[in-house]
């Protein structure tokens, strides 16, 4: 199933994207129909991401990077029950981000390339180093 909702991100174009997600509904509804329903629902938020060169694209759906807060947040949070109060749970995860951020120490691959095109695509946006 992974496989094929690569297809539908790695297009070149939304009208193969749009023909990549039709195929993957065909095959997966019966079995997982939230996913299809999710990409329909939120396709107009999606295809914007089409407009971007390859090189950009890949390092946005690459990153995974809001996977990884998102796992450190819920192992965190999972096995309390309750927090004395607001203020606590913000201070809890405002330390659990601080050290989740201190395990990024890998580059993002191909970031060369996208800053390039980043540099290109958005002229005067992108601060020289």
């Amino acid at each position: 199933m992974a496989a094929d909702l690569k297809r539908i991100y790695t297009c070149a174009t939304v009208e193969e994207a749009e023909l990549r997600l039709r195929d993957f509904e065909q095959r997966w509804d019966k079995e997982y129909l939230p996913i299809g329903q999710s990409w329909r629902r939120n396709w107009p938020r999606l295809t914007p991401f089409f407009d971007y060169p390859p090189e950009i694209r890949k390092v946005i759906y690459t990153t995974n990077a809001i996977e990884s807060v998102n796992y450190g947040l819920r192992k965190l949070t999972k096995h309390r029950g309750a927090f004395a109060s607001d203020e606590a749970l913000l201070k809890l995860l405002y330390l659990a981000l601080r050290n989740i951020s201190k395990k990024w120490t890998l580059p993002i691959r191909d970031w060369k390339a996208a800053l390039n095109r980043f540099t290109i695509q958005f002229e005067g946006r992108v601060p020289q180093l």
